[in-house]
């Protein structure tokens, strides 16, 4: 296991910049997603720390090693592609291998080496077989088990289930964070795919236009967004945006909606502001009673999904996707909202930046 070091990693191209000063600490034994909008930098950074690309600036460290100048192949990592990149011509058994018999090993130790790899990832019945003969699933076990048998100081995943469908990504994304689990090692991984990043990491770090927006746990990430964008990108159904003003009224603090006369009342401590956009997560809204009502809105889609249906709100001209229990709205109808201020959350509306 290692430490991985990013220190003020920049890199671009001509007048385009891909990455924009990223330092990011990586604990041992961690696993870190690199999550974001496609052309974000997420995969130039993770190409960077296996040395497939240089960088402008900065400096790169792993372990307790300064790899900044050095090429891929003495940085001793090993890295898992979404393309599978496995050779046709090679049995399974012969594709796992392949790295030991580069470095010298003999037959013996390579086959031992194999075989304990295709034992944690139970691909033993598959050994004797091509690429070819493998499933999107099998080849991706292949690929990780090419990775797992050199046993490297890192490992880095790019995109790895992209290529997958949607069950068997649900499938590998568990295999993943057993195997994690399991050998404890330091785990890099790239995704655009928010449920993996929330499902797999340790620490997702969250990346904009080559800047990190915000490092933190699943947990921090989800309920406590330091802007805007991080608000926006995590989370399905997505977050609700009303934008309004918190004023004096009284002895309490009001939000005003912009798009309405409408007012909620709320707690002190939420900061006064002309120009503040108020965020409610789906699970922290709820269809009830007009006599009980935050807010009212007009039901404009409802999705059944079984025990529960995801219900688009019109709110006093904002949209909002909520999940409800099955039955409670139907399409076109006016319903009355609750919202549970105490997790609304407030963001300035000129930086994105959050408030309180």
């Amino acid at each position: 296991m290692a430490q991985l070091s990013i220190r003020e990693v920049a890199k671009s191209y001509g007048a385009i910049t891909v990455l924009d000063q990223i330092s990011i600490e990586v604990e041992e034994g961690a696993f870190v997603v690199l999550l974001g909008p496609s052309g974000c930098g997420k995969s130039t950074l993770l190409h960077a720390i296996a040395g497939l690309h240089d960088i402008d600036g900065g400096s790169i460290v792993i372990g307790d090693k300064d790899v900044t100048d050095l090429p891929a192949r003495e940085r001793d990592v090993a890295m898992v592609f979404q393309s599978y990149a496995l050779y046709p011509t090679m049995s399974v058994r012969e594709n796992i291998g392949f790295p030991l018999k580069m470095r010298g090993l003999n037959a013996e130790a390579i086959r031992d080496s194999v075989d304990r790899v295709a034992a944690v990832l139970k691909i033993e019945p598959l050994l004797a077989r091509r690429p070819r003969e493998l499933s999107g699933g099998q080849r991706q076990r292949v690929a990780i088990g090419r990775a797992l048998v050199r046993d490297p100081k890192l490992f880095l995943f790019d995109e790895p289930l992209s290529n997958l469908d949607a069950a068997l990504r649900g499938d590998l994304r568990a295999e993943i964070k057993r195997l994690h689990q399991r050998i404890k090692r330091t785990m890099v991984y790239v995704t655009h795919d928010q449920i993996e990043a929330m499902t797999l990491a340790t620490k997702i770090v969250i990346l904009n236009k080559g800047v990190v927006q915000q490092m933190g746990t699943p947990y921090e990430i989800y309920f406590n967004p330091a802007n805007l964008f991080v608000a926006r990108f995590i989370g399905s159904p997505p977050i609700t945006l009303i934008e309004g003003e918190v004023a004096r009224a009284g002895t309490d603090n009001m939000f005003l909606l912009k798009s309405s006369q409408s007012r909620i009342a709320l707690d002190a401590k939420v900061p006064q502001s002309p120009n503040v956009v108020m965020g409610i997560r789906p699970e922290n809204i709820s269809i009830v009673p007009a006599q009980d009502a935050t807010l009212k809105a007009t039901v404009d889609l409802v999705e059944p999904t079984g025990p529960e249906d995801i219900v688009t709100l019109n709110v006093e001209g904002h949209s909002s996707v909520i999940r409800s229990p099955a039955g409670m709205a139907a399409q076109g109808s006016s319903v009355g909202l609750n919202i549970d201020l105490d997790k609304a959350l407030f963001f300035d509306l000129g930086t994105g930046l959050r408030l309180g």
